[in-house]
């Protein structure tokens, strides 16, 4: 798979060009961890969004077997990790950021929780890659590029007291 590494500057123009897209004014954010923090603390204060949530979602294996994982991946159904409580949700319009929608499957379950809680939602990542979706012609409400390139966001590069020992400044 083609792997794309983005800067800072490619950040910021992907959310500048995210913010017209808004038809609608929010008045929550629920950011996705990991990849959604970032991108999510940028939109909420250019948006003015000041209640911000958090949801973390895994998709558990079953099996040990790497390729039976990656298969049994696919089929779970999601654990939510953490995430607001139902009457958080109750009749709010919820902006639900993350960085990327490749299958699809974090970003669906969670707008279909927070619905679930009759909240509404609207899905907003970054990248979308129609190649890797695993529900058709359903996509993000929001999104500032389409690929089909694993993206590496400037937040996810090597921290720590090893990694910046080894850079040159």
């Amino acid at each position: 798979m083609r792997k794309e590494a983005l800067t800072w500057d490619d950040v910021d123009k992907l959310i500048d060009h995210l913010i017209p897209q808004f038809e609608t004014e929010f008045d929550s954010m629920l950011m996705v961890t990991h990849g959604g923090i970032v991108p999510g603390g940028i939109l909420s204060e250019a948006l003015k969004i000041n209640d911000i949530f958090i949801a973390s979602v895994d998709f558990p294996a079953e099996f040990e077997a790497e390729k039976q994982r990656e298969k049994t991946r696919l089929l779970a159904w999601p654990k939510f990790l953490q995430f607001p409580e139902g009457d958080l949700m109750r009749g709010r319009r919820v902006l639900v950021v993350d960085d990327v929608w490749g299958s699809g499957r974090t970003m669906t379950a969670v707008r279909n929780r927070i619905m679930g809680q009759a909240g509404s939602a609207a899905t907003c990542v970054l990248h979308f890659n129609p190649y890797r979706s695993l529900f058709g012609s359903l996509r993000p409400d929001y999104y500032a590029a389409i690929t089909d390139a694993h993206i590496i966001y400037p937040w996810e590069i090597k921290r720590g007291p090893e990694a910046v020992l080894l850079r040159d400044f």
